[in-house]
């Protein structure tokens, strides 16, 4: 019976309209055959989640969804469209 290891990819979308440009991300590989780091690329590796899922990725969670308060609209803070999506890959052995 193969040995399923999990992989992790996290998007920061643009807004939260699952084709919206990919403006951040990180990888994590639980199979061990690619030496990810965060910061190790300047092109995301899909350009929005729509793209990452049409490869295989499944999207695992959502980012929840709040409403601007008067007068915030336009100040930044950290990115709120992150979503989390996850791959099981065979691995060779244990």
């Amino acid at each position: 019976m193969p040995q399923l290891r999990q992989k992790l990819l996290v998007l920061y979308a643009h807004s939260p309209d699952l084709n919206s440009a990919v403006v951040s991300w990180s990888q994590y590989d639980g199979t061990g055959k690619t030496p990810v780091t965060t910061g190790d690329s300047d092109t995301p590796p899909y350009t929005s989640v729509v793209a990452a899922m049409k490869e295989g990725w499944r999207v695992i969670q959502f980012p929840q969804q709040f409403p601007a308060y008067p007068g915030m609209e336009y100040h930044t803070a950290y990115l709120k469209y992150e979503y989390i999506l996850e791959k099981m890959e065979e691995i060779d052995g244990p």
